[in-house]
């Protein structure tokens, strides 16, 4: 079974709350049920983390090599701003699908440049909570 990691950056502990009218009213807890269910359906492992720190989220992703098939990261963001996270990403090779609930190319201006994308594999914008399901869907395709 493969197994993939599912990291989540700073302020999405505060879906729900934070612009329901961009990223919707359902909370974190929901989003991390919902793509531990999907990743069951799908046959996969899954394990959610997510912080507020940059540090936190580079060690993570260290922590990963050779424990994951996969990683799916939403780096919130920090998707504009970490090469940190780029470059921890680059050192571990794990295959890396990045997610955005909300469409960040039609938002200001700033959003629509991510360091992440420059390894990851596949970029899934806009889609909710179900752009998660396919970045899950994308692992247990391989």
């Amino acid at each position: 079974m493969k197994k993939i990691l599912v990291i989540n950056g700073p302020n999405l502990n505060l879906l729900g709350l934070r612009e329901p009218a961009i990223y919707g009213s359902k909370d974190y807890k929901a989003l991390e049920t919902f793509v531990l269910e999907n990743g069951l359906d799908l046959g996969l492992q899954v394990e959610c983390f997510q912080s507020n720190h940059e540090g936190a989220i580079v060690d993570k992703i260290q922590q990963a090599y050779g424990v994951f098939d996969g990683i799916v990261i939403n780096p919130a963001a920090y998707t504009h701003t970490s090469v940190a996270i780029l470059d921890a990403l680059k050192a571990v090779a794990i295959p890396t699908v990045e997610v955005h609930l909300s469409d960040v190319d039609s938002r200001e201006e700033f959003r629509r440049h991510s360091f992440v994308s420059l390894y990851a594999e596949k970029v899934i914008k806009g889609k909710g909570f179900d752009g998660y399901r396919e970045a899950l869907e994308h692992f247990s395709e391989k």
